[in-house]
């Protein structure tokens, strides 16, 4: 790892970082194991993705979770994974303390279970000084749901006429969304090597670079991440521009 963080250039790094975790289940089939056996395994990813991004100097990493449309995976599987959930907040907010990271949850919250919730809120909470890095769980989210509610609270605001037509932007539109207070991701990663998008921050990833990989979730570890960092860096980032326009 030393030697791929030496071809990383501290001065290019994105500011935001967004994972789609995809493999978990493929990975434990691969190796003759319960799905449930790669969402564990898969934690280890998520505590390496964490440690490297923070420390390259990563303000913001958001990791999918848990989406609206896996509440229809079968039962169990969502209580294994709620129970997980609950077990690796508990055992992980010690590192995230240690690396002095915030902890922050984005979705219907609603919906998770009560000790869900509780386990979230408390190491929310407890991280809530940390300044080196903002890490984001994405939890029962769709961004269609995500936009639906910004579009309703709008919707709200104008009949209540405490906001008017002519003041809805871009930029207002971003400030009703889950992530008002985050940067929109200049990375995109997915991995086990499916290329779509499954609903994850539509809007906010409107000039995001993506990269995908082969590798199944539980073998993302902090050589793959540095990878994706050093190809992100390869890009060009015009936003409409040409590249001579860029050299100007």
């Amino acid at each position: 790892m030393s030697k791929l963080l030496e071809l990383i250039d501290k001065t290019r790094l994105p500011q935001h970082v967004a994972v789609i975790m995809d493999g978990n289940g493929r990975w434990a089939k691969k190796h003759g194991k319960p799905r449930v056996f790669g969402h564990r395994s898969g934690v280890q990813s998520v505590r390496d993705a964490s440690e490297i991004a923070a420390e390259m100097g990563i303000k913001y990493l958001t990791l999918y979770a848990f989406s609206t449309e896996n509440w229809n995976r079968p039962p169990l599987e969502v209580s294994a994974l709620m129970s997980l959930l609950v077990e690796t907040i508990g055992s992980e907010t010690k590192t995230m303390m240690k690396n002095n990271i915030r902890l922050q949850a984005i979705g219907d919250l609603s919906k998770l279970p009560k000790r869900s919730q509780q386990k979230l809120a408390e190491a929310i909470e407890k991280t809530s000084k940390n300044s080196r890095m903002t890490l984001t769980l994405a939890l029962s989210y769709s961004s269609r749901w995500e936009i639906t509610e910004a579009i309703k609270k709008i919707s709200r605001d104008v009949l209540g006429n405490t906001l008017m037509l002519e003041e809805i932007t871009q930029e207002l539109v971003d400030s009703y969304l889950e992530t008002a207070d985050i940067p929109d991701p200049e990375l995109v990663i997915r991995t086990s090597g499916e290329k779509r998008i499954s609903n994850y921050l539509l809007w906010q990833i409107a000039y995001s670079e993506f990269y995908f990989t082969d590798k199944f979730w539980p073998e993302f570890n902090k050589d793959e991440f540095c990878k994706a960092i050093i190809e992100y860096q390869s890009r060009e980032r015009r936003f409409g521009k040409t590249s001579e326009q860029l050299k100007v």
